[in-house]
């Protein structure tokens, strides 16, 4: 059975749900989970020759994404461990969210990944497919969606 469980988590209400049904799935098969946040990169935006200025600098946006993934992952490992499921957490920088999940299930080696079947993308997650679809079709470590 699976050993090693990569749950991605984005701090949304789904999100937060799939991590609890993820701990109850690790504590029946005894495996360990490594949650992971995938943290944005410093938006600039271009429009003809200009760039659209951001107030926040990009080291206080690394600083407030940092803290975001710090809250999230350590409320999910003390949700893990309350349960007695062995776990970690890691986060990186990525703008593209589910390259970053298959990357990091493989640098964990993880031989599972149990995510949400839809993540934070609103609208545009519709006109572009959701990143757990992205996940399905690139990885080759099994995925277990939960909805």
């Amino acid at each position: 059975m699976f050993k090693h469980i990569l749950v991605p988590t984005d701090g949304s209400p789904l999100s937060s749900d799939t991590v609890k049904r993820a701990i109850a799935f690790a504590k029946e098969t005894s495996a360990k989970i490594t949650f992971f946040f995938a943290k944005p990169d410093y938006p600039v935006a271009f429009y003809g020759e200009g760039a659209l200025i951001d107030p926040t600098t990009p080291d206080k946006f690394a600083e407030m994404a940092d803290q975001q993934a710090r809250e999230i992952l350590a409320a999910h490992e003390s949700a893990a461990k309350a349960e007695g499921v062995v776990c970690g957490s890691v986060s990186s920088v990525s703008d593209i969210p589910y390259e970053a999940i298959i990357a990091a299930a493989e640098a964990a080696s993880a031989d599972l990944i149990f995510m949400a079947s839809h993540g934070r993308r609103g609208f545009s997650g519709l006109l572009l497919g959701s990143e757990t679809q992205k996940v399905l079709t690139h990885s080759k470590i099994p995925v277990l969606v939960y909805r």
